[in-house]
């Protein structure tokens, strides 16, 4: 199959909005950037036809109705596509579970790969040939386009998802239909039927109000803006299909590690979102030579779902790529900012210090699920340094070594009142109390996305929670606790 650029992929799908799934139509749209003039160019597609740019008013029409494909043939169709080109038989299988929550009935099952035999640890499970995965070395056939991706205006997954629209519009035509029919089951769905953040509306998007997740899909969804932006100066077409095929793309791409640029970001037929993440897996799909292949790490019985490692990503991350939560996720933290006063006279010298320390003047500190005193304590010196006012005590720490701070007890007070002000101000942020999360997630009611949504918010506010219980135990140990707080008109700032 011959190479196809970004440009005749979209020009393709420009010229007709196809069905949903894959690409469904997005309660939230990207908006139309003003009309632009352009020539109409002749694209050469990857087939025997010609595509031509559309009109404004073809690109510009509705979608047309779903068709929803039928159950049995498509899981046939999709096996019989993966073992006419070489998978083995006999090891593993795709099967059906119901959605936890069907919505008015819309949902179709969920489909995963499971075990057909009973696998030990460092089993080759499955074994794809890399003809059937798609990468960027196979959407441009040449590798130094490729690169140039990486430093321009294109990101990796804008092309795929660019890709996946062509393809998508060749029907049966296209060698690659029976994988998009799969994709289009999931329509971005994680293994919880939940899509990622960026496909839910306004009201929806509530559900996070108070967690930071809530200002990076913001973010995130203005960066797939102005990529739609930039592609809107060749051609048409409407955000939302974008938008939906990005993401879809975004929630089943695979890092392959080892490999050429043109290779990293992969769609493995038999990978995600037909294989269950989990944080504490070891197992990984990998490269090797011509194929990609999942070598078990644990023993499964016949029928068991295979599961692998989903990355080192926290739980607001695998919200926003996946839709789902992992409650026993050790990569999980929350992120406290604290920044020294750019007003303060001695800033200069306070950020010397801070970066001798191995800290910035902006600096992150994690806080992770059993580790809040611990982070609690690594903040202290870095506060402490803001609240220094005296030149002379400034000159002393300079030229002393490592980041001893003058450590008396109103400042020492004043730091711990600071940090209790912050967390409390953040718990507070939050509409539902950690209580009510509990309360709410024990009763088993809860929509689908507001759950994951109520899930993700706990977790954040336990290790606030915590955070909050060590300082309070820091000032316990206080040896005065009716000092008062000296003042600090340069303390550093908390967010």
């Amino acid at each position: 199959m011959a190479p196809v650029s970004p440009a005749a992929a979209a020009a393709a799908v420009s010229a007709s909005h196809h069905g949903r799934h894959l690409l469904p139509s997005s309660p939230r749209r990207l908006p139309r950037p003003r009309p632009r003039s352009r020539p109409h160019l002749r694209l050469a597609a990857c087939h025997a036809d010609t595509l031509l740019p559309s009109s404004s008013s073809e690109a510009r029409a509705a979608p047309g109705p779903a068709v929803e494909p039928s159950s049995e043939s498509a899981t046939d169709c999709f096996v019989d596509w993966l073992r006419a080109r070489g998978l083995p038989p006999g090891k593993v299988d795709i099967r059906e579970r119901p959605v936890p929550c069907l919505r008015d009935g819309k949902d179709q099952p969920l489909r995963y790969v499971s075990a057909v035999v009973d696998l030990q640890a460092g089993d080759v499970a499955f074994e794809v040939s890399m003809s059937l995965v798609v990468t960027l070395e196979r959407v441009l056939g040449d590798e130094s386009i490729a690169e140039l991706l990486t430093n321009n205006k294109l990101s990796e997954l804008a092309c795929l998802a660019l890709y996946l629209m062509y393809e998508k519009k060749q029907g049966k035509d296209s060698f690659w239909y029976p994988y998009i029919k799969e994709l289009d089951r999931h329509r971005g769905r994680g293994q919880l039927a939940v899509e990622s953040p960026l496909l839910w509306t306004e009201s929806e998007l509530d559900y996070l109000t108070g967690s930071p997740l809530k200002d990076e899909v913001v973010a995130r969804d203005e960066a797939i803006r102005r990529e739609y932006n930039e592609l809107d100066t060749l051609w048409f077409m409407a955000g939302s299909l974008f938008q939906q095929a990005f993401v879809a793309v975004q929630s089943c791409v695979v890092h392959l590690q080892k490999v050429s640029l043109a290779r990293r970001f992969a769609l493995v037929p038999l990978g995600p979102p037909l294989l269950t993440y989990r944080s504490n897996c070891k197992a990984m799909l990998t490269a090797d030579g011509d194929s990609v292949r999942l070598v078990v790490d644990r023993p499964y019985k016949a029928g068991e779902p295979i599961i692998i490692w989903c990355g080192p990503q926290t739980n607001s991350r695998l919200v926003l790529n996946y839709g789902f939560v992992d409650e026993d996720n050790p990569f999980d933290r929350v992120a406290i900012e604290a920044s020294l006063n750019t007003e303060d006279p001695q800033y200069q010298e306070k950020r010397m210090v801070a970066q001798r320390n191995g800290k910035l003047a902006i600096q992150n500190f994690n806080v992770y699920v059993g580790k809040e005193k611990q982070t609690v304590a690594e903040m202290l010196p870095y506060l402490r340094l803001g609240y220094i006012s005296n030149p002379d005590e400034m000159q002393s720490i300079l030229s002393s070594e490592g980041d001893t701070c003058p450590v008396s007890p109103c400042t020492e007070r004043a730091v711990l009142d600071q940090l209790v002000g912050y967390l409390e101000s953040r718990l507070a942020g939050y509409p539902t109390t950690l209580d009510e999360d509990e309360a709410m997630l024990a009763d088993g009611n809860l929509e689908p996305k507001k759950e994951v949504a109520t899930r993700l918010v706990r977790l954040e506010k336990k290790m606030l929670h915590a955070c909050l219980q060590a300082t309070n135990e820091f000032i316990n140990d206080l040896p005065d606790h009716t000092v008062s707080p000296c003042p600090a008109p340069y303390a550093p700032e908390l967010k």
